[in-house]
């Protein structure tokens, strides 16, 4: 009997060393209790947690040692850890897209006022000092503004070309105006108009708004669509799904600590970073052209400044607006000589009220205004921004690591290693796709880069090289390299009374829609042209010819 009582105790302490050294249920019951406490706060229901440790056989994703978790809660809780990446994703595109929404608002409230002002003084002034000459000629100086707004805002006009029909334009209403007492059909003012380049009824002042306006324009423009295609980038780049692969290793990372009875382990910094770098790696390859848009766009500020700067111009159109009908007053009768000398001798106007009357109104002088420094104060603002947004893409996975993921503080032997508490040995892997050959936590296949990255990947460089082109007081419209017609301003389109009204007729160049107009422009104030259907191999010719035909566009010198 004794002997019998000895060989229980003998055989009880051996199950009882067997249960140390395997985990046994039982010991573990505390950790499920904490595991149930995890899981139900994630919302799930509480009857698929077991009350102690199971046999881990089941688990496709977390080490098969004894766990917490069965193979229900391991889907659910894989689920819920891409969706806890995608979200925290997100979260980070958001914050930068509201401080790129945000310099995006502030830039464009400041140039439309800037024109906006301009505006207000030439109809204070103007019908004071011109009177009729300028209210019978109003709607052009409208028209003119109206067409600067909607160039600006994205619309397809070109600029120089704009401002060349503005000129001859106003030149045939105010040469009516000033000799009421001829006839002057259509034949006679095209004749007028052929003359005018030589004649220079309006002095230098077309020309020098012609140098100064549209170095101005383009870079005010291209900067602010600059800001909105980055904008448009961090959105639908953070909107890509995570793949199956992603998913499993985040699964390991964030949770199966929990289910193998370590719930309080947190990850090594150095594991998170390789799930991270492995997840975001098309992300991370948007790096280099990203940096080179933001380059881009601290540049081209430098062209805010100056006497062809956006601060002086915008601000300042109708100051040349009225050297200009000063001019044609002092050179009235010199004009009016060459011209019957090159056109000969119109006709009387037998409905004239009688001899022409030489009503000489007086000049108009107006000073430009000194700039405020609020656009200095929101350039400065906006390099810094930009400049600390410019590792956006390969700092993700250690700022996710850190302010997302419980990353542990230490890689020591109590942090958990995907297998295990203990330290994390692999080396960490570089930035982008082509680095992912040989990471240990994620199985990434570096021959399919992910569509939509690259397809924003482009979106990027077109947008660099306009700002560079802009920077140089050039202005290419490109066509948008994306089969994505979904980005901010593709499509919009408005009628031709607004927009297709003023194609010269000496210039056929094809116009072709920008990728990215300013927020809020509407239907009435963008163009969709037979360019945007067209297959993407006739964008570089159309931007050929585009540039050959603009080289021989009349301009006012």
């Amino acid at each position: 009997m004794e002997l019998r009582a000895q060989g229980w105790w003998l055989l009880c302490a051996a199950a009882a060393l067997a249960a140390c050294a395997r985990g046994d249920p039982a010991s573990k019951s505390r950790s499920c209790s904490e595991v149930r406490q995890i899981y139900g706060a994630k919302g799930f229901s509480l009857s698929d947690v077991p009350q102690a440790e199971i046999s881990g056989e089941h688990l496709r994703i977390c080490p098969q040692g004894y766990t917490c978790c069965t193979s229900h809660m391991e889907e659910n809780l894989a689920n819920r850890s891409r969706a806890e990446l995608e979200t925290a994703l997100l979260d980070s595109g958001r914050a930068l897209q509201a401080t790129l929404t945000t310099q995006l608002q502030n830039f464009d409230d400041h140039f439309q006022h800037l024109l906006n002002e301009s505006e207000r003084a030439l109809q204070d002034t103007f019908p004071g000092a011109f009177g009729e000459l300028y209210t019978q000629s109003a709607r052009a100086f409208w028209d003119l503004y109206s067409e600067l707004r909607l160039y600006y805002r994205g619309a397809n006009l070109h600029l120089e070309e704009t401002l060349a029909e503005f000129w001859a334009r106003l030149l045939e209403r105010l040469f009516r105006q000033l000799h009421p007492q001829l006839l002057l059909p259509d034949d006679y003012l095209d004749c007028l108009g052929k003359q005018a380049e030589a004649l220079r009824p309006f002095g230098e002042a077309p020309r020098e708004l012609r140098l100064r306006a549209t170095r101005a324009f383009v870079a005010a423009r291209a900067f602010v669509q600059g800001l909105g295609v980055a904008s448009d980038v961090v959105r639908k780049v953070a909107q890509v799904p995570l793949g199956p692969e992603c998913s499993r290793a985040v699964m390991k990372l964030v949770y199966c600590a929990h289910c193998l009875g370590v719930p309080g382990a947190r990850p090594c910094p150095d594991y998170c970073r390789n799930v991270l770098k492995g997840c975001l790696a098309n992300q991370a390859d948007l790096d280099a052209e990203w940096r080179n848009l933001l380059d881009s766009m601290v540049l081209i500020t430098d062209k805010f400044w100056g006497p062809s700067g956006a601060e002086s111009v915008i601000g300042s159109v109708h100051l040349w607006l009225a050297e200009a009908i000063n001019a044609l007053q002092d050179n009235r009768d010199t004009l009016t000589a060459k011209v019957i000398q090159g056109c000969g001798n119109p006709k009387v106007n037998p409905q004239s009220s009688g001899p022409e009357q030489k009503q000489r109104r007086g000049k108009l002088v107006l000073q430009e205004r000194p700039p405020t420094g609020s656009l200095e104060k929101l350039v400065s603002e906006a390099k810094a921004q930009l400049r600390d947004a410019q590792d956006f893409w390969i700092s993700l996975p250690g700022m996710l690591c850190s302010e997302k993921m419980a990353m542990s503080t230490a890689s020591d032997d109590r942090c958990w290693n995907g297998m295990a508490k203990g330290r994390y040995l692999p080396e960490v892997m570089g930035d982008g796709l082509a680095n992912q050959i040989n990471n240990p936590e994620v199985e990434v296949d570096i021959t399919k880069p992910d569509m939509t990255v690259r397809q924003q990947i482009m979106q990027l460089k077109v947008m660099t090289n306009r700002l560079r082109s802009a920077y140089n007081g050039n202005d290419v419209d490109f066509q948008d390299a994306s089969d994505d017609s979904s980005g901010s301003g593709s499509g919009d389109s408005c009628p031709d009374d607004l927009c297709g009204r003023r194609v010269s007729k000496k210039s056929s160049s094809p116009r072709t829609t920008l990728t990215h107009a300013l927020p809020g422009l509407s239907e009435r104030e963008g163009q969709k042209t037979s360019a945007s259907g067209c297959p993407r191999p006739c964008v570089s010719l159309m931007l050929l010819l585009s540039l050959v035909l603009s080289a021989a566009r009349p301009t006012w010198r």
